[in-house]
């Protein structure tokens, strides 16, 4: 199949890079207002360059993966749509929640399907997890635990666009608790703190958060997430049931340091880097979604599902400013 790459930064070009080492993918087509870096991405890839998402679009392809600025999506996504062109779309859906919702009703009643990236529901040990709390293993679940701890903080000018650390960051965390568990959130009550970058306080941001999730049978998820963690990027989670308690991503290149005398575990280089913890998943994303095009499966991350973690992101953004409990119907009816 024809694959088409509207945005060509960072993720753009490593998910070009991915696209193009597909059995499915014959050709690409690559689009980005930075020529040099649609040129770039041609001229290793074997890619035809479009001048414009819409010759893009008329170029033939059979699918199109979005991983332009945010402000973008929404109108990428509709230009897609509306060409009857399935399309494959980085998350946030859009800037705003509010944004998201007008996207979700835009393209409501087409037959075009449309996959958000949420990458963690491909990693094979959040697969696993969700397998075993599907298969009633863990017996009733009571606790669980997720982790998103970045090395390093983005740039000013990110965070000031990025809608804060909910919005950006703990959005996977939330997304990815409620595909493993098959649970909704119905209250949460965040806390925040700012120990590093001051242009993070002065965004109205904080740096370090931690997040407790009511889900709706009583389950308590305990989201952590931070800017600053030195020894790598730590993405974990735990599920703790009645019968059985497992954890996703302890492994030999977990950023954690054991202090226990004669414990070698971790013993492996650290994850440094989100791509680098990721890749594996960031293949059968994109390899799902040349399913998508093919017609062979269903989207498996749709606009409705990824603004679920959304209202999560907007409940917990308001608790940590009001400093109070807040249930997700609150944020949903305002």
């Amino acid at each position: 199949m024809r694959i088409g790459i509207l945005g060509l930064g960072r993720i753009g070009a490593f998910h070009a890079e991915t696209l193009s080492g597909l059995d499915a993918v014959e050709s690409l087509v690559v689009s980005d207002p930075f020529a040099d870096a649609a040129k770039s991405a041609a001229e290793r890839l074997g890619a035809e360059v479009a001048d414009s998402p819409e010759a893009l679009l008329a170029a033939g392809v059979d699918g199109v993966v979005v991983a332009a600025a945010t402000d973008a999506h929404p109108g990428l996504i509709l230009a897609c749509v509306e060409a009857g062109v399935p399309v494959f779309c980085e998350k946030p859906v859009a800037r705003t929640i509010g944004e998201g919702v007008e996207v979700l009703k835009a393209v409501g009643g087409r037959d075009v399907p449309v996959q958000i990236g949420f990458n963690r529901r491909f990693d094979a040990g959040f697969v696993a997890a969700r397998a075993a709390v599907r298969s009633g293993e863990l017996g009733k679940l009571h606790t669980v635990r997720s982790t998103t701890l970045d090395p390093a903080p983005p740039s000013a000018a990110y965070v000031a666009a990025s809608g804060g650390i909910f919005r950006d960051c703990s959005v996977h965390d939330f997304d990815i608790i409620r595909w493993v568990t098959g649970r909704e959130v119905t209250e949460v009550y965040a806390a925040g703190g700012n120990r590093g970058a001051d242009y993070i306080r002065e965004a109205g941001d904080a740096d370090t958060t931690g997040a407790v999730l009511t889900l709706d049978d009583g389950t308590l998820a305990v989201v952590s997430n931070s800017r600053h963690n030195g020894r790598g990027h730590d993405v974990r989670m735990e599920l703790h049931g009645f019968a059985d308690s497992i954890a996703v991503g302890l492994e030999d290149k977990l950023p954690l340091r054991s202090v226990e005398p004669g414990t070698t575990f971790p013993a492996g280089t650290p994850h440094d880097f989100f791509m680098d913890r990721f890749t594996d998943a960031y293949r059968a994303e994109l390899t799902a979604f040349t399913e998508v095009v093919a017609g062979s499966r269903p989207s498996p991350c749709t606009i409705a599902e990824a603004l679920e973690a959304g209202w999560i992101a907007e409940a917990c953004t308001l608790s940590l400013h009001e400093h109070r409990p807040v249930t997700v119907e609150e944020v949903r009816q305002a």
